[in-house]
Order: C-alpha cells, then sequence, then structure tokens
C-alpha cells in the first residue's frame, strides 16, 4: 500500500529567515533614516507598506522598558497590529513602577524609526523588532517611560539649539556555565566560570571566544558597526564595542546588546550576566558612557587649545556632573550589588574627579580629534536603565548648576559606598525632582529601597543570594512573592 508523507515542521511554515549580509543592508538603511532625521509619517508609512507587502513576516515583536530597566516584549500578529497600530493598549499595572491596578491601561505607540530585522537563528524565523513609547490612556506621554522623556530632551535640544546629542557605551558582562545560573545562585551561592584566561586571552574552541565572536555577528547583521570585541579582565568577562549614535537609539542598542547576550548565551547553554560585580575579588563589569554633543555637525567638545583638548563648553557640562555627581548616583549605580563594584582597589571609578589618566574618576577625558573627542562616564554600572542614564548625563551636562568649589575636578569626594546613602543623596536632591518628576523620583526610590530591604545591609566580603535573588534584572515573580 503506497503512502504519501505528509510534511511536518519547518517544511509547513515561510516565514522570514534573511542572511545576515541582507540583514545588515536592511538595518543600516534603517539606521542611517533615523541618523537623517526622516520624518516619522514618512517613516510609518513605508514600514506599514513592507509589512503589508511581506507575507513571510508573522508578527512584529514591540519593545519597551520599565522604570528600572528591565526590557519588556510584545508579540502582536502582524495581520492584527496593520489593523490596529494606533490603538495598541497593555496593562501597566502588571509592570513594576508602572500604574496601580485602578489606572492600569497604558498605550504603546510604535517608534518606527527603531525598526530592526533579527536573525531568525536567534529571535525565530518571521519576526521584526521594534521600539515601542508608552502613552497614558488619555494619549498623553506616560511619565514613567523614561525612553519617553530622553527622547523629548534630545528633540527639544536639537530644535532649541541645534545641539545632536551623541553616545557610545562600553557594556562589560560576565559569561557563566550553566542556563539561569543567576536564578539558582540562591540555590548554587556561585557563578562557575567558562574561562579564566583573562584580558585579550583566546585559545581555539573557548566557549568565552566562541560566544564573542556569535554576538558579534548578530549585532553587526543588526546594524551596530562593530568596533571592537575581547576577553576583559576579570576570568569570563567579555566586552564587545560598536560606534557612537544618537542618544535614544544608543540606548536602544544597550537594552538590545544585553538582549542578544542572553539570547546567544542561553542558546549555547550558559548565562550572560551584566551584574556589577557578580564576584568579589576581581574585577565587576561597568558600562563606561561616552558622550558628546554636536551642531551643525561641528563638535562642540574640541578645541585644540582647550585644557586636554576639552572645550570650555565640554568643561561645564563636566563640572555640572561632577557637582551633581551624588545626586544623580542612584541613576547610574541603581542595584544594591552596583555599589560592590565601586571598590578602590579594582580600578573603580569612585573619586568625583574628572582626569586623562586616572581610571579612579568618575570623569575620564580621553584622548581625541575633532570628530571623536568626548567625555567618559565611568561610574555607571551595566545594569543600570540606559535611558535614565542618558537622561541623567545630559540633562544634568547640559542644565544643571555647576558648584564654586575650589579644585572641583580634582577635589577630595566620594561616591556613596551603599545604596542607602544613594538613596538618601537622591530623595533629597533637588535636581532629582526637575529631572524626573517628583511622582517619578518616588516611584524609583521605592523600588529601589524594596529591593535594598530584602538584602542584607552590609555588604560584607561575598555575595549574597538576596543581592542576586532580587536583583531588578533577573526579577522572578514567584521568588520575590514568597518573601
Amino acid at each position: 500500500m503506497n503512502s504519501t508523507a505528509i510534511p511536518t515542521g519547518a517544511e509547513l511554515r515561510d516565514f522570514l529567515a534573511l542572511p545576515y549580509a541582507e540583514l545588515e543592508e536592511l538595518n543600516l538603511r534603517a539606521k542611517a533614516q533615523r541618523q537623517e532625521r526622516v520624518p516619522l509619517h514618512a517613516l510609518q508609512e513605508e514600514r506599514l507598506r513592507y509589512l503589508a507587502d511581506e507575507p513571510r513576516i508573522k508578527a512584529l515583536t514591540v519593545l519597551f522598558s520599565d522604570l528600572e530597566g528591565r526590557l519588556h516584549m510584545l508579540d502582536y500578529d502582524k495581520k492584527f497590529l496593520l489593523r490596529a497600530y494606533d490603538n495598541l493598549t497593555f496593562d501597566g499595572s502588571s509592570i513594576r513602577g508602572f500604574t496601580p491596578q485602578r489606572e492600569s491601561d497604558l498605550r504603546l505607540s510604535l517608534d518606527w524609526s527603531a525598526f530592526y530585522w533579527a536573525p531568525a537563528d536567534v529571535f525565530g524565523p518571521g519576526k521584526i523588532l521594534v521600539f515601542g513609547d508608552v502613552f497614558d490612556r488619555d494619549g498623553r506621554p506616560f511619565s514613567g517611560d523614561i525612553r519617553g522623556a530622553l527622547k523629548k530632551l534630545a528633540n527639544d535640544s536639537y530644535a532649541r539649539e541645534g545641539y545632536a546629542l551623541n553616545a557610545a557605551n562600553e557594556i562589560e558582562g560576565f559569561l557563566f556555565r550553566g542556563v539561569d545560573s543567576e536564578r539558582r545562585y540562591h540555590e548554587t551561592g556561585k557563578f562557575e566560570y567558562v574561562n579564566t584566561g583573562g584580558y585579550y586571552h583566546s585559545l581555539p574552541g573557548d566557549p568565552l571566544r566562541n560566544f564573542i565572536d556569535t554576538v558579534a555577528e548578530v549585532q553587526r547583521a543588526m546594524g551596530f558597526q562593530n568596533e571592537k570585541d575581547h576577553p576583559e579582565v576579570a576570568p569570563s568577562q567579555f566586552e564587545i564595542n560598536y560606534n557612537y549614535g544618537e542618544v535614544v537609539a544608543a540606548a536602544d542598542q544597550i537594552q538590545l546588546y544585553k538582549l542578544i547576550c542572553r539570547q546567544v548565551a542561553t542558546r549555547q547553554g550558559m548565562t550572560a550576566s551584566f551584574l556589577p560585580k557578580p564576584v568579589v575579588g576581581v574585577n565587576g563589569s561597568g558600562m563606561h558612557t561616552n558622550v558628546s554633543v554636536s551642531k551643525n555637525g561641528k563638535n562642540l567638545f574640541w578645541d585644540p587649545k582647550g585644557q586636554e583638548q576639552l572645550s570650555g563648553f565640554g568643561w561645564k557640562f563636566v563640572d555640572r556632573i561632577l557637582t551633581l555627581g551624588n545626586d544623580i548616583c542612584l541613576m547610574l549605580n541603581s542595584s544594591v550589588n552596583s555599589y560592590r563594584r565601586l571598590d578602590p582597589h579594582f580600578e573603580a571609578p569612585n573619586q568625583l574627579k574628572a582626569s586623562a589618566i586616572d581610571r579612579g574618576s568618575m570623569i575620564r577625558i580621553p584622548i581625541g580629534n575633532q570628530r571623536s573627542m568626548r567625555t567618559e562616564v565611568r561610574s555607571v554600572a551595566p545594569d543600570a536603565n540606559p535611558y535614565m542614564v542618558m537622561l541623567a548625563v545630559f540633562k544634568t551636562g547640559l542644565e544643571g548648576t555647576a558648584s564654586g568649589l575650589k579644585n572641583l575636578r580634582q577635589a577630595d569626594r566620594y561616591l556613596p559606598d551603599n545604596i542607602y546613602d544613594a538613596l538618601a543623596a537622591f530623595r533629597a536632591s533637588e535636581w532629582t525632582s526637575k529631572l524626573l518628576g517628583e511622582d517619578v523620583k518616588k516611584r524609583y526610590a521605592d523600588l529601589k529601597e524594596a529591593s535594598a530591604d530584602r538584602c542584607p545591609r552590609l555588604l560584607g566580603t561575598f555575595v549574597k543570594a538576596q543581592e542576586v535573588q532580587y536583583h531588578h534584572e533577573v526579577y522572578n515573580q514567584y521568588l520575590w512573592n514568597l518573601f
């Protein structure tokens, strides 16, 4: 008796799965449109037409971040989204720090400029990624959407002064053995390295090197325009650098960078961790934040005759951040664990100073030229909300008040060494109220204090289970509710 084989699985599907070179071409074009400030209505028309005409796309993954910086993702069926893209709602009361239950409905508005084609072997076939802006039910920008606040700052600065705000981040992380090693830390009490070679180390078949290579390939395909990648100083530590971007796009890329690292690590049976100090006794992970301001294509931080070739405009920017460094510390170092990293024994940038050479300074002035001159804010943890980091740095640098303190740039002052001192400075500051508004400021501080209160007050000499278990990026709703 003859039988006809029935195709199953992938044979029945015809979802979009593009080669990496084609993905890179599409993403670089979208990136150029964003840099050129193509009007959103034109981008919306183009994207909607593309989605309608491309039958192999099944869904759009919409990304947004909560108040603490956790990335959230919603998949909308493409056919539904084409009909309802201007009326996307979600339950804000289920997002920590957003809205109370009685005011639960929030809206998502698609940011058509932040549109990414993702590799099918990492994110699944037939999907497009796009970032969303969060609005209240009445159509006003939602105050807890820090991405929206950063976007407003960038747009207002450009409209009012012609300023383009630019940023690039050097994001360090650790690669540990096993999937979900952070979520199991309260059971094991330790992280296991996959590599102990250290800075720039590489051997054939090395799992850390393979991980870095794969992440770098995915980043290139998504238009990151990589610069360099390598193992970092600590065992199992990595850093993958990419080029400058407009400030909101740069913050989006931080979220994508961490998402890509976690996706790749999980597929390889490992965990990519962005805890600032997951292992005591070795260097922690930072997120050095390089920033500059340009106008009409001219870098306003560059002056060949300036001190360290940084312009007077640039030094005023630096002085304001040094003056208000303690006030904004919680926005740059937002977890209990991040204060382990501010340890002077491991090149910790915990001094409220500016220097071209001293890596213990909060701000470093790297060697630059007319194109690349910038300042580097070093006391930023990789688990901080990237939109909040950019908002704090740029708004403070542009609009904050500079102290008249003599020798401000080399004064003997230090950042807080624990989250409670940082919380106290944040709550007492008039400047942070201007940055976030009283309501959002209180909600953010309350979230940080709730997490801190679940952890031992003294950091001590080893990483405690609670500072991992109740960490906002490792957030486990089940374990949190068991407390």
